[in-house]
């Protein structure tokens, strides 16, 4: 019987657009498929080093995240092993990264750092774009991130199954990808970029 314990998380911001791939993954994974009672799916948002407790306890660490890479948008990388505390530090998009990256180095420290480390992440296009959802050239990467995950998995000898019935959500159900889609303001109604009169904007 397996007894590694597997932590599939994935992280980043949902209200900015490409910075809400890793999440918008996990969802995906945790609704299509069923895993081994050892397989934990994670959505981590932007929790940082309140993850470390969950990130010690695990043996094998899959990481579903947006990172800059220099690419072009809709770049997809696989990183393993000790590149992907070093790969997340390389250029930061946000807090998050630079959270996460604490949490791989504490665990490291306490001597608790998982024994194998994946990243699969994605060069995003667009960041700037506030309650925005994933770009197209991005949102086409889920389906083979999930392929490599999915391999990943059975390679850790935690194979999915395709799932029969609804999935209990791993976020908030009113941030759903088809609602948080669907009920989106248009442009001309909610500023895009922040409050323009906080922002000086308006008159520009």
């Amino acid at each position: 019987m397996n007894s590694k314990r597997i932590l599939v998380l994935g992280i980043g911001n949902l209200l900015w657009a490409d910075e809400g791939f890793g999440v918008r993954c996990v969802e995906a994974i945790n609704a299509g498929w069923t895993f081994p009672s050892q397989v934990t799916l994670m959505d981590g948002g932007t929790q940082g080093l309140y993850l470390l407790p969950y990130v010690q306890e695990a043996d094998c660490l899959l990481v579903f995240d947006a990172v800059d890479y220099g690419d072009a948008p809709g770049t997809m990388r696989e990183v393993v092993g000790d590149q992907v505390p070093r790969f997340m530090g390389a250029k930061k998009m946000s807090l998050h990264q630079t959270g996460f990256q604490e949490v791989l180095m504490a665990a490291e420290l306490t001597g608790k750092l998982p024994q194998e480390l994946v990243l699969i992440g994605v060069q995003p296009e667009e960041l700037e774009d506030y309650g925005g959802s994933l770009r197209d050239v991005v949102k086409a990467q889920m389906a083979p991130a999930l392929v490599k995950a999915l391999a990943w998995l059975a390679r850790w000898d935690a194979p999915g199954s395709v799932r029969d019935a609804a999935a209990e959500p791993i976020t908030d159900a009113a941030l759903a990808i088809d609602v948080y889609e669907g009920e989106r303001p248009p442009a001309d109604q909610a500023y895009r970029l922040g409050d323009a009169r906080f922002l000086n904007l308006e008159a520009a």
